[in-house]
């Protein structure tokens, strides 16, 4: 037989904190006002001279684009997930709400950001906030850079020809414009080809949580934005990356500033690598990979040129 409770919302939060409610743990390290009012002072909030229905406050918003960009969720099942979810409820400060964001609102908010280019300031106020936490970046940089997918453009023939223009069709209504991604090119990796953009990220060996974040379009080459994800704030001058990065003139540059530079190294064509060098790239592996492993495909499942929300909550990876 159910057992019926009038307390039973109760219950069951008291129950999801004795799982351990990782929502609940990111209440402890992030001070999600402070990073609204932070947003709130790169992108103000729109005016209701005009009236209207007043938007939902900013924290709110930030709470509930987070949850999109950790669980990958479109804005139709983010808005499914707030009516349905209790742990999505409690975190978002809905829980109870009788209004809960839309598809609109979340659309709205992300281009609220991406007209102010809030991007920045906001990442650098979450680093702010894992400072105050002691998470200072320690012990080397690891530098990376993936692929994150966008949906794949069914266009003709003309509209393409727009687009390469960097010009919209005319004639797209706004709807239209929230599923079309204007700014994604194609790349291939390991003879596959991939469409979206490329991240290349700074995480520090102590605590693998990102630092520093390069946004750029797919076709990109990696090593095009290593020193532009370079984080002077670690205390150690350690800095690991693949063979990828490998260029003699940079690496020259690099050490000449005082960095000690873990480059794995790749043969050359009828030259293959010394046992010495294989040992080396083993090492350097053993530092660098495990570290990036662990945020780099989080960081995959974000929409970060439809989220720019995503370029801060980066360090929450761990």
């Amino acid at each position: 037989m159910i057992k019926e409770s009038l307390f039973a919302a109760e219950e069951r939060e008291t129950k999801l904190d004795k799982l351990g409610d990782v929502l609940q743990i990111l209440e402890k390290h992030v001070d999600f006002a402070a990073l609204a009012a932070a947003i709130d002072a790169a992108a103000p909030r729109p005016s209701r001279e005009r009236g209207g229905r007043p938007p939902f406050p900013t924290e709110i918003m930030v709470r509930t684009l987070l949850l999109q960009q950790l669980y990958n969720l479109s804005d139709e099942q983010l808005e499914f997930q707030l009516l349905d979810c209790l742990s999505f409820q409690r975190f978002a400060g809905l829980r109870h709400s009788s209004q809960i964001p839309d598809r609109t609102t979340f659309w709205t908010f992300r281009e609220r950001l991406l007209v102010a280019g809030a991007s920045e300031t906001i990442f650098e106020a979450a680093n702010r906030e894992l400072d105050k936490h002691g998470y200072l970046a320690r012990g080397g940089q690891m530098i990376d850079a993936s692929i994150v997918p966008a949906p794949k453009q069914h266009l003709p023939k003309d509209e393409k020809a727009l687009i390469k223009e960097q010009a919209m069709p005319i004639d797209w209504l706004p709807a239209k414009r929230r599923q079309k991604d204007m700014d994604a090119t194609w790349t291939k990796k390991h003879g596959k080809s991939y469409f979206g953009y490329k991240v290349s990220a700074n995480a520090d060996k102590q605590y693998k949580l990102i630092r520093k974040v390069k946004v750029s379009t797919a076709s990109e080459h990696d090593t095009l934005h290593l020193e532009d994800v370079l984080d002077p704030s670690n205390t150690s001058q350690d800095l690991y990356a693949d063979k990828g990065y490998v260029d003699k003139e940079r690496e020259t540059r690099l050490k000449a500033t005082g960095l000690r530079v873990h480059l794995q190294r790749k043969a050359a064509k009828g030259k293959p690598l010394s046992a010495y060098q294989k040992g080396r790239n083993t090492r350097i592996a053993k530092t660098h990979g495990p570290g990036l492993s662990m945020c780099l495909p989080a960081w995959n499942r974000w929409a970060v040129k439809a989220c720019v929300v995503s370029d801060w909550i980066g360090p929450l990876c761990n």
